[in-house]
């Protein structure tokens, strides 16, 4: 036997891997394999050729689509060369295509081992880490990467969506920055780009990364839907909706962009289009949160509340920590006068995400209704706490504390009335312009009073015009509505009486201007100096006028009734009687003649009362307020509603018997009291506790009826 020397083998081989290297490097790998194919298995050749080899048939494997064989000849030379740095790089590459991104991530960490200064073994490790969802090492081996290699500007773009997730805003908008100066032309880089200036609020300078990221690349439906966004964010709404609409053109099944679209409808209005367009987001992505979080919005807009309920419900099915969900449910039920519901829902949401202020002050609405109110207190204070500038919240803390009589606090907080854009007080000082008094000496100056408030309101508030007048105002002008021109004439304090438009074209003209409200807090009014109320002055001829119907009652008892307010008002369907009829216990009590001043709603049933039900219909032939006080003033008792028609009665010195809803009552007739200080000689409260119906309040006043006038049934 004639031995062969190892060298000429060792030779022999390294020429055939030399030719078949040189074969794949032209593409040729089916010629390439069998080359090396007879040397893969023979142990007698030397380790490190016979790995070159073994890495060759992987790199063919790898080519021909026979990832199996290509990872076993791989994982094979490893063994024989566990340093083969170029092959940790192939196979890592193979596993990462198969997704097999464990294992991939431990074939980059060893090759980052080997190569601690190599730039894309970092970058690629990186790819896997955040493939993985180590968004925090991978971002950090990004950084290894443009640390090693300042122009790789594929590891810049890429740690520039991992920061830009990872919300480091400024530091992604930096990344982006320098992928694009390798990557000039990149579409989704500009993209990005303008992702990160859209949240950073760079409105103006994200439309531009949109626009040329579009200019790059037309066909974007993403960038097309982000642009849209910027649009919507700068009001142009138009463009917005026709930006999301070429979005969707290009990709129907866009579910992002249904529901951005919707968003821009709603905005506008339409909202049934917005609705339809939220449905059709649902159809490409059933468990897409925001679509049923934006379906019930628009659904709750429409006032169709369980269909909203259903809606806010498969929100939270979808993504059970989306606090804003919870939320807004809790305001569906909350209408729907399921509180103890509402509350827990509330709850939730503050379990979800501790810091949403606005579920502290719904949370805290409810706890209202519910008369919670030392819990609801509480909550309006944490709201505040998060928010300092949270207007709802400090009026809606402002009214709870006003009505626990709790006044030099309330005071203060019922002015962020000014703050809310929903509120006509927020318009007034847009509208005005002119310098608001806030409490500074009136000596010698011009007052303007604006009335922005109800008629009511500028009833039990004009006792302060002599106040203000006290104070040194040189001359007070009243803007009000006609309603109120002859009775606050007479006013003492008074100089004018003016309608708004005439107030307005003269606000100039004035020093200053207030509105009766906010008169208590710069006087530093607590619940034991509220001044008395106005002498309202008749005019006697007013009284004859109105004498002859009144006395063509019979003889007895004449009572006023008002058991209806202005439909217009937010409370009105708590504060109303459902009709006329619901006060018919009263007729039972004898020697009682019943007189409509009821104006407005309810004025055709004072017209044509039930046949045991005899009514005069006084109210609907009044021309203001000044014809309703020459009425009342003949009259010895007034029952009614919460409406202007008792702080009528009550200033003009008349008994006044008020029936109050259950829920909702308003501030100043504070909690649990059946007098008024506001009023506390003439006005009586008869409350609903919780649970009764109207029917209990009847039933009280018809009994008190009887205590007061010695009737018996």
């Amino acid at each position: 036997m004639t031995p062969t020397p190892v060298a000429s083998t060792t030779s022999s081989l390294a020429d055939i891997n030399q030719r078949a290297a040189l074969l794949c490097s032209t593409g040729q790998f089916a010629e390439a394999l069998p080359l090396v194919a007879p040397f893969l298995d023979d142990a007698s050749l030397p380790r490190d050729a016979r790995a070159d080899a073994l890495n060759i048939a992987g790199v063919c494997a790898f080519a021909l689509n026979r990832a199996a064989d290509a990872e076993h000849y791989w994982r094979q030379c490893l063994y024989l060369k566990p340093d083969y740095a170029d092959v940790y790089a192939s196979l890592g590459s193979l596993l990462s295509s198969l997704g097999r991104l464990s294992a991939a991530k431990s074939v980059y960490r060893q090759l980052v081992l080997l190569r601690p200064h190599d730039a894309h073994a970092h970058y690629q490790l990186g790819n896997v880490l955040y493939g993985l969802g180590y968004k925090d090492e991978a971002q950090a081996s990004y950084r290894d990467a443009v640390t090693l290699r300042p122009d790789h500007a594929e590891a810049h773009y890429n740690r520039g969506v991992v920061l830009r997730e990872l919300r480091h805003l400024h530091e992604a908008e930096a990344s982006f920055r320098h992928a694009l100066r390798g990557l000039p032309d990149h579409a989704e880089a500009h993209n990005h780009l303008g992702g990160v200036l859209m949240q950073l609020g760079r409105i103006e300078e994200a439309d531009a990364a949109f626009r040329q990221a579009l200019t790059l690349k037309p066909q974007y439906p993403e960038a097309l839907n982000n642009l849209g966004s910027t649009l919507k964010a700068m009001q142009r709404l138009a463009e917005a909706e026709l930006a999301f609409r070429l979005a969707l053109a290009i990709r129907p099944d866009y579910a992002e962009a249904h529901v951005n679209l919707g968003v821009v409808l709603f905005e506008v209005q339409r909202v049934p289009e917005a609705e339809s367009a939220y449905r059709t987001a649902l159809t490409h992505r059933e468990d897409y949160a925001d679509a049923h979080y934006n379906l019930g919005v628009a659904l709750f807009g429409q006032q169709r509340f369980a269909e909203a309920e259903q809606a806010y419900r498969d929100a939270i099915r979808a993504q059970p920590d989306f606090a804003h969900a919870y939320n807004n449910l809790g305001c569906v039920l909350r209408v729907l006068d399921r509180l103890p519901e509402a509350v827990e829902v509330f709850q939730q949401a503050l379990v979800v995400d501790p810091q949403l202020a606005q579920a502290h002050a719904n949370l805290a609405i409810a706890l209202v209704q519910l008369r919670r109110f030392a819990e609801a207190e509480c909550a309006y204070r944490d709201a505040l706490a998060l928010r300092a500038d949270y207007a709802e919240a400090r009026f809606g803390l402002g009214v709870l504390l006003l009505g626990m009589g709790r006044f030099d606090e309330g005071w203060p907080l019922y002015e962020g009335r000014y703050e809310q854009p929903g509120f006509i007080h927020r318009k007034t000082r847009a509208m005005l312009g002119a310098s608001q008094w806030a409490g500074d000496s009136l000596g010698g100056k011009s007052v303007l009073l604006w009335q922005e408030d109800g008629l009511g309101d500028m009833l039990q508030f004009s006792r302060y015009i002599a106040l203000l007048k006290a104070q040194g105002a040189s001359r007070i002008d009243f803007a009000c509505a006609p309603a109120l021109h002859r009775l606050m004439a007479n006013v003492d304090g008074v100089d004018a009486v003016l309608d708004h438009s005439t107030a307005l074209a003269r606000v100039s003209t004035y020093d200053c201007w207030t509105s009766l409200l906010s008169v208590p807090f710069y006087l530093r009014t607590t619940i034991d100096t509220i001044p008395r109320p106005t002498r309202l002055q008749l005019d006697p001829a007013l009284i004859e006028q109105w004498a002859p119907a009144l006395d063509a009652l019979p003889p007895g008892h004449r009572i006023g009734l008002v058991w209806k307010g202005n439909a217009k008002h937010h409370n009105d369907v708590h504060r109303s009687l459902p009709s006329l009829a619901t006060l018919a216990p009263l007729w039972t009590v004898p020697g009682l003649s019943f007189v409509s001043l009821q104006i407005g709603q309810g004025d055709d049933e004072a017209r044509n009362p039930p046949a045991d039900q005899p009514l005069l219909d006084i109210g609907s032939r009044v021309t203001d307020l000044a014809d309703s006080a020459a009425i009342v003033a003949q009259l010895d008792l007034v029952i009614c509603v919460d409406t202007s028609i008792a702080h009528l009665a009550a200033s003009l010195g008349k008994s006044c018997w008020m029936m109050l809803p259950e829920r909702d009552v308003d501030w100043r007739w504070m909690h649990e009291r059946e007098d008024s200080p506001w009023y506390p000689h003439t006005l009586r409260l008869f409350r609903r506790a919780p649970g009764e119906g109207w029917a209990d309040s009847v039933e009280r006043v018809r009994r008190a009826c009887i205590e007061r006038f010695g009737a018996s049934n």
